[in-house]
């Protein structure tokens, strides 16, 4: 198990400097994901048109970022051969942030989205739904980078956890929105792109979750994708003492 205490006291300080400054600029690039994807929202919730373009203008510097964080990375594997809790620090790195460059692709569509419906005018149903599960999915994205930010595998695994509750509240959306469009075929158009919104904020909820479980990863040293979620112990304790988690 590590912690923000114990992890990667070398002799060489400049080794530290460097994994404290890689995971410095995830977080950093996770924040501005983060409001990516809050001001995506936003704009298609407001019909602010203006603040959509300003949501895909910023994916280009979140598609900087991804890349020269992946650079950092490739320089510590090569100078470093970092074992142990630090390579899992840099891989960690490295997946999560394809996940956060991804989360920025999302909510650059959603705001493309938001400029169509401010042409067409707006949709007559599903803004509820994406206001509350916008702010599910942007609660999940900050949440996955508060553990990143403070190893804690706890609030990690909450957060995959509740990546079904986002789910399952999508799957309920998009059957009311179809009844709905069979009702009254002339929303079609606009409800059609509500649905994609909604397909997006799903999405976003995915990706938090795959950071989430590196997190885990991370910390704990288990890969639990693809397998049930469980309340992972500390090496050295009792696997019997594990709780299991309905995933």
């Amino acid at each position: 198990m590590i912690d923000k205490d114990n992890l990667s006291l070398h002799i060489s300080q400049q080794f530290n400097a460097e994994l404290e400054d890689v995971r410095s600029h995830l977080l950093a690039m996770g924040g501005l994901v983060e409001k990516q994807v809050n001001d995506a929202v936003t704009a298609l919730i407001e019909a602010d048109s203006g603040l959509a373009m300003q949501v895909r203008e910023i994916d280009a510097q979140t598609n900087q970022m991804e890349r020269s964080i992946d650079e950092e990375c490739i320089r510590i594997l090569a100078r470093r051969q970092p074992a142990a809790s630090d390579l899992r620090l840099i891989i960690s790195i490295s997946k999560s942030v394809i996940d956060l460059e991804r989360i920025g692709d999302e909510a650059t569509k959603i705001a493309k989205r938001a400029i169509l419906l401010c042409e067409e005018g707006e949709s007559p149903r599903g803004y509820v739904e994406i206001r509350h599960i916008g702010e599910q999915v942007r609660k999940m994205v900050q949440e996955a980078l508060d553990a990143f930010a403070r190893f804690d595998a706890d609030l990690a695994l909450s957060v995959a956890q509740y990546d079904k509750t986002v789910d399952r509240e999508y799957k309920t959306a998009l059957r009311e929105l179809v009844t709905y469009m069979m009702e009254d075929p002339r929303s079609i158009s606009r409800v059609i792109n509500v649905i994609w919104v909604l397909r997006s904020l799903e999405r976003i909820g995915d990706h938090a979750r795959n950071i989430a479980e590196l997190v885990i990863y991370l910390v704990r040293g288990t890969d639990v994708r693809h397998t049930g979620l469980t309340r992972q112990k500390p090496a050295g304790e009792a696997a019997a003492d594990e709780t299991p988690v309905q995933d």
